[in-house]
Order: structure tokens, then C-alpha cells, then sequence
């Protein structure tokens, strides 16, 4: 850990103006953002007394190694640009509210050429209007109602494209649940249209279109086509049911997201019902781990900022009123930015009384239940977690905590198309968007422990290049004419830098015992590289094998940190394999032609898409080959050639998958 006063800048150094800080560790990643209306207030309260901070605060600036600062004009920009940063950078110590993804959403991708109606959980996607979180069941059920008067499309792409294929539509296209875009019964903009209309009615216009469904139903009794009516009345009934599911809370003209939390020493829970035209139409939540020493009224400004600030779509997303448990912080500045994003007045307020104060409390209470709910979820889990990483570190005498373990794995047959693979673990936890495939050949697919020499030292690699990249940046910028320390210029055709994933483990773990060990760690010490510690899982005994010892490390059967050992270890093996498998199918798919001259794989393609089998291309002339799309008469005549010379036969073979043993051409 490093020590604040060996980073902290001098006090005559730092402006008094507004800006925004960044906190990076030793590799350079940025840890923390933050903002400030005083830069140099704010920063002199992180060096003056560390051992005073919260224990999160102290940790983060005992991890970082240097802090940096841009001045803005006003406390707007601030605002702007910490947003924009914490959303580029995501720094692990800046306050995140997790999206609760329990419950689904109703969602239409209104991205697509023809949208799709679906429910949806996690993430959210830039292009595609979401309504709710709803029950499971009470999605459902609205899905289905609203389908019968808006048929929008809800098949899968797969669905879709076999019955556009075929010409037919679906079951739900008969039923008259689709008006069936997949054959063109209904044109790609009257189908947008009625997925607008679907839209409207989920954002709170139930009532225009129950009127004029009442409207036309009467134009048809007038017109005696009872028939029509009747289908009109059946729409307006399954209109009524779904909007009338939804109480009424407040007046019909209020359209407000209303916030509560509940929060303690270390965490915070956060509820929002979102109403519209009076009804709840949704409700969502959020879990938030406390970093630094916030108010409540700096919480709320941050959730507002993420809530809002998200990407997607914005439209119809933030109300004329978003009501608050506490005025936040910068409330007018917040109000402005919300408002650019809305295109129209936005007012935030805390209800005193009334039906508003009292919709807050009912938040209130769900917040409170959430937070109950979160900690008795977490807490087996982190338990557990916490257990392995300190079993772990105190097993293998390590000095330092185990926050991201990496862990490799080759996979060869008898020595052909060997690969390996890289999973990543933080904080107990899979990162998956880490996780990295090498393929290797020539002298290092040899044998394992060359292939993992190999793989170790191409990781690796990159983390001494990058940290050399970082080391000549600094330079340069101290050098500049008009370099300050901790200063930075904004320049915005600057591109945001691509996320890298070469800084190092805390432990390398690899799949095998003291020969693939011995190697890696040989790598490691090629390089220069004497911070990174490496293990070795081996499968028969589970022993975990430590570099040039004699004898392993024998941990519990029962032990935490075996069990997370075992599971970064079948992770990296069943990553290992997926990738084998592929290239292995691949690779052993073969053709004559493939040792044709000239011939590559999309000309090939075109060959047999042109004459339908290796056989029809032997059978072709010169003239008949040229008429394939690709092939010229100098390459058509080297392939008559090919086939004509002596020994020709001998070479041809069927293509064949051998991977499942299907012949593909004949």
C-alpha cells in the first residue's frame, strides 16, 4: 500500500477553483472520481489526517499513487464531466447503485427494422423502450392482453426469419396476435407505427386510445356492422384490464418518479415508483455501498445522475417531477442538467404533504424492506468469499490481499491445435469481460510446460508494455511548456483510451503441477517481473504446488479456498476446451480443393455453391469453371490442371467434420 504523502501535492499547487479529481493507482487505472467546488478544500482533506478517514476512503488512498485534477468553469461542468468520467473510467471505489434485476421489464426494441415486444431482465440496451419492473406473472398477462389490440411482433429472430423464409407466418400471426411484417401483411412503417402506439399506451395514454377505440365502436353501430363493433368492445375491455390494474395514487395529470431510501452505516437502498397519469406504472431498485463519507443529500445527487444519465432511450424515461426524501446536493445546477436532457423543465422537490409525502412513505417502507432483503442475501456470500480469499493468502504465506487471481489452462489432442486460456477472478468473483484465448504453435506447442512459458510470457508482455506506454506518457507530459502538476487540458477530440487488461494478478494460478508451475514462474522471472505470485492446481491429488518446492502444499478438503481454487480451475479448463473444440472443427474439415493453388476459402465457397460438390468442379471445363463467381480463366485453368495432373486422385478425399463425422460435400 502505498503512503499518501508520497503522492500528495504541494498545497500552493492546487486551485481553489471548482473541478473535478482523479485518483490512479500504481498501473494507472483510475480508481476515483470525484468533484468539487473547491479543489484544493477537497483534496487537502484526504491528506491531512488518512489515519481520520473512513476505513473505504483510507483504503482508497492507500491504493492510490498519484491524483490529478481539471479546473471547470463552473459547478455545472463539474457535474457533467464527473458524470462522464465515472461512467468512462469506472473506478472500484466510486459509488455505484446496482440496478435490482430481479424483476422483468416489458421492453420493445424499437432499434430494430421491425421492433420486438419481449420481457427482458438485466442490462439495459441502448435503443429499446423498457416499461416496468412488473411480477413475473402480471407481465405475462399484460403482454398477451396488449398483443390483441396492438399486434406488434414478439418472435424470436429465428422465428422470424423461417417464416419470411417459407412465406408463412407464425401461430400467433393466424390468431391475429402479429399483423405478421414477416410475410407483408403490414408494411415496416405502419408496424413502427403501431409499436409507437404500443409505447404510448405503456407511458401513461391509456385514455386516447380507449376513447377512440369508444369512438369508432360507435361509428360502426351506426354503420349496423355489428360485427366490428363487437371486436372493438372486446379491445376496449382488454384496454380497461390492464389500465385499470394500476390505482390509482394521485391526480390524473401528475406524471413524477418518486424516491425514498433507507440506508445505514454502510450501505443504502434506493426505491422509485414511477407514475404516470396518476397510476404506478413501474417500480425499480437500487443497492449502493458507501465509499466516501455522504450525506444523504450527496447520495441523492449521485443516484439522480446515474438514473438519468444512463444510455438508451430518454424519452418518455424522465418525468415533468421527480420528487426526492431530500433536496440534493447543487439541486439548481441538477435541475438544469436533467432538464437539457429532457428537452423541457424539470422539478425536483421534496413533498411535505399530502398524497405525495404519503406515496413517499409507502417508497420509504419498500426501501427499508429492500435493504433487509439485500443483507440477508449477501451476507452467506460474502462470508464465503471473504473466507477463501483470506484462507487462500494465509495458506500460501502471501503478503499481499488476493484481489484478481488469473488462472490458465492449456488444451491440445496429442499436440495438435493447442490453445489455452485465460479466466479472471476479483474479489472472489468471475470476470468474464478479462477473459482471454491464446492459440499457439510452433516450438512452444512442443509440450505443456513450453505452451504455458509461452502463454505466460504474451500475457505479461503486455503489462510491461503498457506500464513502459504509462512511464514515457508521464515524461512527456512533465516535460510539455506548459506542464503543472496534477493539471490536465481537456481536449475533446481526444478519444476515450480502450479498456486494457494488462495490469497484473495478485496471483497466477495455473492447471497442472511443479513442471507447469516451474515454467510459468521461469516466465515471470524472464521478464523482470518478482510482484506476481504463481501456484499450481494438480488435478489428481488437488495439491497445490508452489515454484522450486519439493513438496506440495496440501489444503483441506473442506477448506474455502480450495473450493475456490477448483472453481477458477474448472472455469479456465471449460474455456480452454470451448476454444479447442472450435479450432479443432475447424481445422479438420477438409477438401480436394483446399490444395489447389490459388484457390482460397471464399473462392471455394463460391465453387461449390456454383457446382454443388467437389465432383461437379472436377467434372468442369475451363469455360464452365470461369462462370463461377470469382474465378477467372487463369485460375480456372490451373484448377483443370490441378485435377488433370498425375496423382491427383490420390490426394482427393471427402470433406468431412470430424469432429461429428458428417460428410459435408459429395
Amino acid at each position: 500500500m502505498a503512503n499518501p504523502a508520497s503522492y500528495r501535492p504541494k498545497t500552493g499547487e492546487i486551485p481553489t477553483n471548482p473541478g473535478v479529481y482523479r485518483f490512479r493507482d500504481p498501473h494507472g487505472r483510475v480508481i476515483y472520481v470525484g468533484k468539487a467546488k473547491s479543489l484544493r478544500s477537497r483534496l487537502n482533506s484526504y491528506f491531512a489526517n488518512p489515519a481520520g478517514l473512513l476505513p473505504k476512503t483510507y483504503a482508497m488512498v492507500h491504493a492510490a499513487s498519484s491524483v490529478e485534477w481539471t479546473v471547470v468553469g463552473s459547478e455545472l461542468e463539474s457535474l457533467q464531466l464527473e458524470y462522464t468520467w465515472i461512467k468512462e473510467f469506472k473506478p472500484r471505489f466510486n459509488v455505484v447503485f446496482r440496478d435490482d434485476k430481479t424483476y422483468p421489464y416489458l421492453a420493445v426494441t424499437m432499434s430494430e427494422k421491425y421492433p420486438r415486444v419481449q420481457v427482458m431482465r438485466g442490462d439495459k440496451r441502448k435503443g429499446t423502450r423498457y416499461f416496468g419492473p412488473y411480477t413475473a406473472g402480471a407481465i405475462r398477462e399484460t403482454m398477451d392482453t396488449l398483443l390483441r389490440v396492438f399486434p406488434v411482433r414478439s418472435c424470436s429472430a429465428g422465428v422470424f426469419k423461417r417464416a419470411e423464409a417459407s412465406g408463412r407466418p407464425c401461430l400467433l400471426g393466424y390468431i391475429d396476435k402479429c399483423s405478421a411484417p414477416c410475410v407483408g401483411r403490414i408494411s415496416p412503417e405502419d408496424h413502427r407505427a403501431l409499436a409507437d402506439d404500443f409505447c404510448a399506451f405503456m407511458g401513461g395514454e391509456a385514455k386516447r386510445f380507449i376513447n377512440k377505440l369508444e369512438k369508432q365502436m360507435g361509428d360502426a353501430v351506426a354503420k349496423l356492422d355489428y360485427e366490428h363493433a363487437a371486436r372493438l368492445r372486446d379491445d376496449i375491455t382488454a384496454l380497461r384490464k390492464v389500465f385499470e390494474r394500476n390505482a390509482v395514487v394521485l391526480s390524473e395529470d401528475t406524471d413524477a418518479d418518486v424516491f425514498a431510501l433507507h440506508e445505514d452505516e454502510l450501505e443504502a437502498a434506493v426505491q422509485v415508483f414511477h407514475v404516470r397519469g396518476g397510476r404506478i406504472r413501474g417500480q425499480r431498485g437500487w443497492v449502493v455501498e458507501k465509499v466516501e463519507d455522504f450525506t444523504t443529500p450527496d447520495l441523492v445527487e449521485h443516484l439522480l445522475q446515474q438514473v438519468y444519465g444512463e444510455d438508451g432511450d430518454t424519452h418518455g424515461r424522465l418525468p415533468r417531477e421527480v420528487l426526492v426524501p431530500v433536496a440534493p446536493s447543487n439541486q439548481e445546477d441538477l435541475a438544469n442538467w436533467l432538464g437539457g436532457i429532457r428537452g423541457a423543465k424539470v422539478d425536483i422537490r421534496v413533498p411535505q404533504r399530502g398524497d405525495k409525502a404519503a406515496l413517499m412513505s409507502t417508497v420509504r417502507e419498500n426501501a427499508e424492506h429492500a435493504l433487509k432483503l439485500h443483507k440477508t442475501r449477501r451476507a452467506g456470500d460474502i462470508t464465503v468469499r471473504s473466507q477463501a480469499l483470506q484462507e487462500l493468502q494465509e495458506a500460501l504465506d502471501l503478503p499481499v490481499p488476493l484481489l484478481r487471481i488469473e488462472c490458465f489452462d492449456v488444451s491440445h489432442v496429442q499436440g495438435t491445435n493447442v490453445v489455452a486460456s485465460m479466466v479472471v477472478v476479483e474479489d472472489g468473483l468471475p470476470k468474464k469481460s478479462d477473459y482471454r484465448k491464446f492459440s499457439i504453435t510452433g516450438p512452444a506447442a512442443a509440450d505443456d510446460t513450453a505452451a504455458m512459458h509461452d502463454v505466460l510470457t504474451r500475457r505479461f508482455r503486455h503489462y510491461l508494455q503498457d506500464k513502459s506506454a504509462q512511464v514515457d506518457e508521464s515524461v512527456l507530459e512533465a516535460d510539455g511548456p506548459e506542464a503543472a502538476p496534477g493539471a490536465e487540458v481537456l481536449d475533446s477530440t481526444t478519444p476515450a483510451p480502450k479498456a486494457k487488461f494488462a495490469y497484473p494478478p495478485n496471483l497466477v494460478v495455473v492447471d497442472g503441477g511443479q513442471p507447469q508451475v516451474n515454467a510459468a514462474a521461469r516466465a515471470l522471472k524472464d521478464l523482470g517481473i518478482d510482484d506476481v505470485y504463481v501456484v499450481g492446481l494438480a488435478k489428481r491429488l488437488e495439491e497445490v504446488w508452489l515454484p522450486d518446492s519439493d513438496f506440495p502444499v496440501i489444503l483441506p478438503r473442506t477448506s474455502q479456498g480450495l473450493y475456490l481454487l477448483q472453481r477458477i480451475r474448472d472455469e479456465a479448463h471449460r474455456f480452454a476446451i470451448t476454444f479447442h473444440r472450435q479450432k479443432r472443427g475447424k481445422a479438420m474439415t477438409v477438401s480436394a480443393l483446399d490444395a489447389v493453388p490459388g484457390l482460397g476459402a471464399s473462392k471455394r465457397k463460391a465453387l461449390l455453391a456454383h457446382f454443388g460438390s467437389v465432383k461437379g468442379v472436377k467434372a468442369a471445363t475451363v469455360e464452365e469453371l470461369a462462370e463461377a463467381k470469382g474465378i477467372g480463366p487463369a485460375l480456372a485453368g490451373a484448377i483443370v490442371n490441378y485435377f488433370a495432373a498425375e496423382g491427383a486422385e490420390a490426394v482427393t478425399v471427402p470433406a468431412i467434420n470430424m469432429t461429428t463425422g458428417e460428410i459435408i460435400e459429395t
